[in-house]
């Protein structure tokens, strides 16, 4: 049998978002797929910091994290690109500038502001903190240095003369209201599949991405074969080869076994 190579999102795909745990069936299936045989990755918006322990325990061979601007591959780090010092604090500037709530993802590193006004961003703190995700780096740390970062927009944010400052160098992927991720042009989840399969000498006929949001976009129209999670935005479902089932109704395995890769 040839070897595929299959990249999971975790949020909404792997992750259940409420209960914060990978289903058992997904575990029995990732583990079958490695006996088989291939490949399997996680693709994730997340940096390599912020990805949970029981994500790590499930061995992974690998990681594509940030958008593509991390990627790890038997636990060693063959790519990582963040944005510089001095980039890094002209966002801060910004970012202050025009009252947009924010949270910065680097390598080693997560940073918040010392004034959040967005209750979903204190909702997001309070779990990285509870995590040990984050270390209590704030916007104001003299070697500031991240990768991509994600910001809310309120009532009193000036979002268009903020993208209009930023355009030509990230690419601003809209999650929902007053929700964008971004990334630095040239990154994203596709172009992390691209290096790997360049890196690992495998065939784009072998490529397989399951995801659920707007942000998996770029690697299920990448990849040969596409899922998308039955609980998936439904923007996804007329953009990829097949749709599986929702993440607490096995949908893990049953794209898998759809794929005869189980």
């Amino acid at each position: 049998m040839e070897s595929n190579i299959i990249f999971f999102d975790i949020d909404g795909t792997l992750f259940n978002e409420k209960t914060y745990t990978v289903p058992n069936s997904a575990k029995a299936a990732l583990k079958k797929a490695q006996e088989n045989g291939h490949l399997i990755f996680i693709n994730t918006g997340r940096t390599i910091i912020g990805i949970d322990d029981c994500v790590k325990e499930l061995n992974f061979d690998g990681y594509v994290c940030g958008c593509g601007t991390y990627i790890e591959f038997k636990n060693k780090e063959i790519l990582h690109r963040n944005l510089g010092i001095d980039l890094s604090k002209e966002i801060v500037a910004k970012l202050r500038k025009y009252n947009i709530d924010a949270i910065l993802e680097g390598k080693n590193d997560i940073y918040y502001d010392t004034n959040i006004h967005s209750k979903e961003v204190l909702r997001i703190k309070e779990r990285h903190i509870r995590e040990g995700f984050y270390k209590g780096k704030t916007f104001d740390d003299t070697e500031i240095n991240f990768d991509k970062f994600v910001i809310w927009t309120n009532e009193n944010s000036d979002f268009e003369s903020f993208h209009n400052e930023f355009k030509s160098l990230f690419e601003f992927i809209h999650r929902g209201e007053g929700f964008y991720e971004l990334v630095p042009l040239g990154f994203s989840k596709a172009s992390g599949i691209e290096y790997l399969i360049n890196y690992l000498d495998i065939h784009h006929e072998n490529t397989y991405a399951i995801g659920d949001s707007t942000n998996d976009l770029s690697m299920l129209k990448y990849v040969k074969n596409s899922i998308a999670m039955g609980n998936s935005t439904p923007l996804l479902f007329d953009l990829v080869s097949f749709v599986t089932k929702d993440i607490e109704d096995d949908g893990i395995k049953y794209a898998l076994k759809h794929y005869n890769i189980i």
